[in-house]
């Protein structure tokens, strides 16, 4: 007997629509409410970082900032302290600067616009979709990572040489792809499967929505899509930093705004002064000095070797400072706005009675 075809095919959309509705998340904490401001620090706390990593984090900045008023009106070095930690430091100072546009100069609120929010700092074209998208139910698409991976093994397109060609090409299939509605549980199903089912290493392809449809499923070559740029090799930097530490205490320099760790406390530079000579323009008698085993952090574009020298010292008195420098608690340093290699470098020292 002759097979029939069958009289429905669902596209694209509706897979992803109809899998979203059974199997998709939904109770993660910025879902509820279609809260503008909840929706825009998820996607910005999400750039880079996994769902699992930014919920506490969200939890802990709604509870110090629950409206964009107050986190407009609160102080950069808060911002950065209740950021401490989730890295990407740049998120956070274009967050701060976001919100105090958005009250002082835009009348307190987003624009359903994806065109108006991408002039914003800290929101790109993707991220300024998906305020429209779940804040306003406006038809707009995304490409996130996860996206780019769904759509390239999807449609079988790997990539080549131009990273501005690839793009286009991957934002027009992801705007030719958009429901007429449902638009909000398209978006969210489309960042479910990335993350969910159609991971980087190990896809569960048996689970997919889009198994059916699937180029890279159909020719086994399901890691060959979308195609990763050959690893660069990162330069190195080196950064000699002074750790003074009287035993309760630890000097902290405030970084310039810009730049690495911008706004963040951190240790102080070593420039060749003499640690004797530093101590004393700081009120401190030099007791003793140790070299700490250097300590390697990497960053997008290169590789940081830091080489620490451990300063105890006796503090002859605290005197008026910069406003730069600060002699913090070792029993703060947990919740202090610190680079997280700093911040766990100190989290060894002793604490002392």
């Amino acid at each position: 007997m002759k097979a029939t075809r069958p009289s429905f095919i669902p596209s694209f959309s509706e897979r992803v629509i109809a899998w979203q509705k059974v199997s998709g998340r939904h109770d993660l904490p910025w879902q509820q409410g279609g809260d503008v401001y909840r929706i825009w620090l998820s996607e910005v706390m999400l750039q880079q970082t996994q769902v699992r990593s930014v919920i506490p984090y969200f939890a802990r900045f709604l509870e110090r900032f629950p409206t964009l008023e107050v986190l407009a009106a609160a102080p950069l070095e808060s911002v950065l302290e209740q950021w401490s930690g989730l890295g990407y430091y740049a998120r956070a100072r274009n967050l701060h600067r976001c919100a105090q546009i958005l009250v002082h100069e835009r009348g307190g609120g987003f624009s359903a616009e994806p065109a108006d929010n991408a002039q914003l700092p800290g929101i790109g074209r993707s991220t300024a979709a998906a305020i429209s998208v779940f804040a306003f139910g406006r038809r707009a698409a995304i490409l996130d990572g996860n996206v780019r991976r769904v759509l390239g093994r999807c449609f079988g397109i790997a990539g080549g040489d131009s990273p501005a060609r690839d793009a286009r090409v991957l934002w027009d299939l992801a705007e030719s792809l958009l429901p007429e509605s449902d638009i909000e549980t398209y978006t969210q199903g489309m960042m479910d499967l990335g993350a969910t089912v159609c991971s980087r290493r190990k896809p569960s392809c048996d689970t997919c929505p889009l198994q059916g449809i699937c180029v890279a499923r159909y020719e086994g070559r399901q890691t060959d899509f979308p195609q990763r740029p050959k690893p660069k090799v990162l330069p190195q930097r080196l950064s000699r930093l002074l750790l003074f530490c009287d035993g309760r205490r630890v000097l902290l320099e405030r970084r310039p705004p810009s730049g690495i760790w911008g706004g963040l406390l951190s240790l102080p530079e070593w420039s060749g002064e003499s640690a004797e000579r530093f101590a004393e323009n700081q009120g401190c008698r030099l007791v003793d000095t140790q070299s700490l085993p250097p300590v390697s952090h990497a960053f997008t574009h290169f590789r940081l070797t830091i080489d620490v020298l451990l300063c105890k010292v006796e503090i002859a008195g605290l005197r008026a400072m910069e406003v730069r420098w600060q002699w913090l608690p070792l029993e703060n340093v947990a919740a202090a706005a610190l680079p997280m290699p700093i911040k766990k470098l100190l989290l060894t020292l002793p604490l002392q009675g």
